[in-house]
């Protein structure tokens, strides 16, 4: 179950969107959020749920995904220390497109009331330009996605996620270090495939140089080779 949590001072100064605020604007937001500890696995939000409260993930990662009719996990992507989930509802009002759960190290969330964050975004013109930059970053990666699922096949697909990662993993030169390694799962959760395929494409590139898998890490030995693949495919699909 999860707990109530008392805000500590300055605890949402990690939070991306927040940073144009001062750290008193910041404390004051804190203020007027609800603040609970998830445990690993544990639902956030839920699909469909008339909620409307943004989530500014303070401590841990969560994921956003949904299921298919016959119970089929499908990943849309994760949400690390920082960022924040849940806006949409909060700008429109509608049910929930998606649920979110924390991840296995769980997550300290803020819960901020739509009313008072639609009054944030609208009276902090840097804060509204970047939820106009989310917003638009979502359309982008839903359409890639929507294309990718159309016109690759499943191998295609894994390499395009494979990129997504290495781009935002640590830069090592040519590398990318990509950190919690990525589960086979996972992966084959949000390119609707399956485990066994995912292992089968590593094992590929693994056997051409291409990635590297260490024990903390998968590396992206040449994230520019990566991406002339994927992008070689695209071209001619």
């Amino acid at each position: 179950m999860s707990k109530p949590a008392d805000p500590p001072l300055g605890s949402l100064d990690r939070i991306e969107l927040l940073r144009p605020l001062s750290a008193e604007q910041r404390t004051a937001v804190a203020r007027q959020c609800r603040w609970r500890r998830f445990e690993p696995d544990e639902q956030l939000i839920g699909h469909w749920a008339e909620t409307s409260d943004v989530a500014f993930v303070v401590e841990g990662r969560v994921r956003v995904l949904s299921h298919s009719a016959s119970g089929r996990e499908i990943s849309f992507h994760d949400i690390d220390a920082g960022q924040f989930v849940g806006e949409m509802s909060a700008l429109d009002g509608r049910p929930r497109s998606a649920s979110v759960v924390a991840l296995a190290e769980g997550a300290l969330v803020a819960f901020l009331a739509p009313r008072p964050f639609q009054e944030l975004v609208a009276g902090h013109p840097d804060l509204a330009l970047a939820m106009m930059g989310r917003l638009c970053d979502k359309l982008r990666t839903a359409t890639d996605r929507i294309m990718e699922l159309s016109t690759l096949g499943a191998n295609n697909r894994v390499h395009a996620e494979l990129l997504r990662l290495a781009k935002r993993g640590r830069a090592d030169g040519a590398a990318a270090v990509v950190t919690p390694i990525p589960i086979h799962s996972d992966i084959a959760a949000r390119v609707s495939t399956t485990r066994e395929t995912v292992a089968r494409v590593l094992s590929d590139l693994a056997r051409d140089g291409l990635v590297e898998r260490r024990p903390d890490a998968l590396v992206i030995r040449d994230v520019g080779r990566l991406e002339d693949l994927v992008e070689d495919v695209r071209g001619g699909a």
